[in-house]
């Protein structure tokens, strides 16, 4: 079963803010995200923020439920607690 990821933004300027919902298997999380926009540039491949963090949550939900990522935090923790973040984002991104 596929996840339905849905990110809104909330708040432009630096870092930006988004609230996402993640809705699988009948539930749904929501999480309230953050992105500093050296992260977006650094990480971001040509595309939009919101897509940036819609992939960043496709990584995580290959990795564990969507109950158990953090409810707040920074993109930037992902790679904290897995390493391989950064280098396996664009395949998400594409």
């Amino acid at each position: 079963m596929t996840a339905t990821i849905s990110v809104t933004a909330t708040r432009d300027g630096d870092p930006l803010a988004f609230d996402v919902t993640v809705s699988e298997g009948g539930s749904e999380t929501r999480h309230d995200v953050t992105l500093s926009q050296a992260d977006y540039v650094r990480l971001a491949c040509g595309a939009t923020p919101e897509r940036v963090i819609e992939a960043a949550f496709r990584f995580l939900l290959d990795r564990e439920p969507k109950e158990s990522i953090l409810r707040r935090f920074d993109l930037s923790v992902i790679s904290r607690y897995f390493p391989e973040f950064v280098e396996k984002l664009p395949y998400y991104l594409s």
